[in-house]
């Protein structure tokens, strides 16, 4: 297995280097790690511009991004995921996070100054090298309710998406926000989403070899925009010996001149819960694939071994096309009341719910309650982990907060990709389609009657007819408990493991509830997975080397 390239730097004045780093520019210091692709920089005089990751810019773009007075504009109408960093011939360094969440940087304080860099559990070694277990509480709790300015790491802080992180020499740093949701007419929207999703994959697939998940609308969608741009794998999952309906009999209709389609398998060694062939590396943070991980390691080894310098995968749509309808917030906020009875009733009929709860939650504008994020309490969690309060009653901001949550967290599933070998990406995180999408009403992107009426509007040309109106994807909930019955043994030592040790967890009521879920009872999965990929991810950080400093050097040449 192959290490995750990353990439950071410091204030100007500082000489601080991960051993081993690749110089894009040596004064302020700035490097990659593992891997310099990727990178794409341009010079103006004294002045610098670096982008890292996958990104629409041009060099004429970058060098009107160069004498900017304003970097974040500048770089918002650029597609794909990526982070950019400017060094001005005035001692001052900006790095600019994407609006997503999907290209995280973190930020870590030393006696010389701040260094910055997109590995957390790498910049944990110029602190402490610590977990930080009042986080880990928080994600064992709900792990889409993490500690704000905190990371999986102590001493390590997150530079939030949509912001500018601004250092100078012998200065503190400073963050300042330069995104915020934009506001356009319902064509302006799509045709916003239209370009930002297709030039988003256009540069990650042309002049590659590429393959794609097969599965639902939003894989679907991904993988026709790429055959645009050349030849595409589409590789569709099914249990072995069912060949036909689900996933297969949409992937089936799907044809085109540089389409090709291919299927996995999925055996019994494929289980959630299954050690798998290859360790699990160490992360940044527990990572949304470590249930599966026998599943997403073999997926990779395969794509790998075809070649693939690009798996795209459909990850991100639903959070973005199948949202909660926390509009109901937005219409109690101005005052329509009645059809917030009205549609609150509708959401309650589909759900088979009744609408009393839900038409007090939009009344009392609570956002966790429609979002569905309250859970209760797993009751074999020991830490005390305090409820976070509301703290926006605006739908867009709900679906930022969310989305920036689920991106962070994918970064985790690209890190495992990326030492299989895999460039694995997730298109619909990019900054500029969130930035899209929110550019649309509520209204236009959340249907009672229809399944992703956005994207399935915006692509009309793209998507056959059947799967425009396919209402769902597969699912695989049953092979969940199936995991959990053929894996009992690996699942009932771990939870006498780490986080036990820790004080997080109590291991009986850990050990009842794996074994509820084996014999099929309902389950609460979400707290059991975030149990399970934590005490994975503990043991993969404890296996790992520690990344080892240079204090005296800027990083070698390139």
């Amino acid at each position: 297995m192959t290490g995750p390239g990353w990439f950071g730097g410091c204030a100007p004045g500082m000489r601080v280097a991960p051993v081993g780093a690749h110089s894009v520019w040596s004064d302020p210091p700035l490097w990659t790690m593992g891997t310099d692709e990727g990178v794409h920089a341009v010079k103006q005089g004294a002045e610098r511009l670096a982008v890292f990751g996958p990104c629409s810019a041009t060099d004429l773009d970058m060098l009107h991004a160069l004498a900017s007075d304003d970097l974040g504009a500048a770089v918002r109408v650029w597609a794909g995921s990526f982070v950019a960093v400017r060094a001005r011939n005035v001692g001052l360094v900006e790095v600019v996070t994407d609006a997503s969440g999907a290209a995280p940087v973190y930020t870590v304080s030393t006696s010389g100054g701040v260094v910055w860099g997109s590995s957390a559990r790498a910049l944990a070694f110029l602190s402490t090298g610590d977990v930080d277990t009042d986080w880990l509480a928080a994600y064992l709790r709900d792990r889409s309710a993490p500690l704000v300015r905190r990371t999986a790491w102590k001493g390590v802080h997150p530079v939030p998406a949509g912001s500018i992180l601004t250092l100078r020499s012998g200065a503190d740093a400073s963050l300042a926000q330069w995104w915020s949701p934009p506001q356009q007419s319902p064509r302006e929207a799509a045709f916003a989403l239209r370009c930002a999703l297709t030039d988003g994959i256009r540069v990650r697939v042309e002049g590659v070899v590429a393959t794609s998940d097969l599965a639902g609308m939003d894989s679907t969608t991904v993988t026709l925009l790429a055959a645009r741009y050349g030849p595409i794998t589409g590789i569709t999952l099914h249990p072995a010996g069912a060949e036909d309906g689900g996933d297969m009999r949409y992937a089936r209709l799907l044809t085109g001149p540089h389409l090709r389609r291919t299927c996995l398998p999925l055996a019994r060694r494929h289980l959630p819960f299954a050690s798998g062939e290859f360790p699990l590396p160490a992360t940044d943070e527990p990572a949304p694939s470590t249930p599966s991980w026998a599943l997403f390691s073999g997926q990779m080894e395969a794509v790998a071994h075809a070649g693939t310098e690009a798996h795209l995968t459909g990850d991100g749509g639903d959070n973005l096309f199948t949202a909660p309808p926390t509009y109901l917030l937005n219409l109690v906020r101005s005052g329509r009341l009645l059809q917030v009875l009205t549609d609150a009733m509708d959401w309650s009929r589909l759900r088979k719910q009744n609408p009393r709860p839900l038409i007090v939650a939009a009344l009392r504008r609570d956002a966790a309650y429609i979002g569905r994020n309250r859970r209760p309490r797993p009751t074999w969690l020991t830490a005390d982990v305090p409820e976070l309060p509301n703290t926006t009653d605006d739908a867009n901001a709900v679906l930022a907060a969310s989305v920036r949550t689920v991106a962070r967290s994918a970064n985790a599933d690209v890190q495992l990709a990326a030492a299989l070998g895999v460039p694995l990406h997730n298109p619909y995180f990019d900054g500029a389609v969130l930035d899209a999408v929110l550019s649309a009403s509520p209204e236009q992107r959340c249907s009672i009657g229809r399944y992703k009426p956005l994207l399935a509007d915006t692509f009309a040309d793209v998507l056959p007819q059947a799967h425009r109106e396919r209402p769902t994807k597969g699912v695989f909930v049953g092979d969940f408990h199936r995991g959990v019955r053929a894996n009992l043994p690996r699942l009932l030592a771990l939870a006498d493991g780490r986080l036990a040790g820790m004080g997080l967890v109590d291991p009986g009521p850990l050990r009842a509830a794996m074994h509820a879920a084996g014999l099929g009872a309902r389950t609460v999965w979400p707290p059991l997975l975030s149990a399970f990929a934590a005490e994975c991810w503990l043991d993969a950080v404890g296996r790992a080397e520690r990344i080892r400093w240079d204090a005296s050097t800027g990083g070698g040449a390139r």
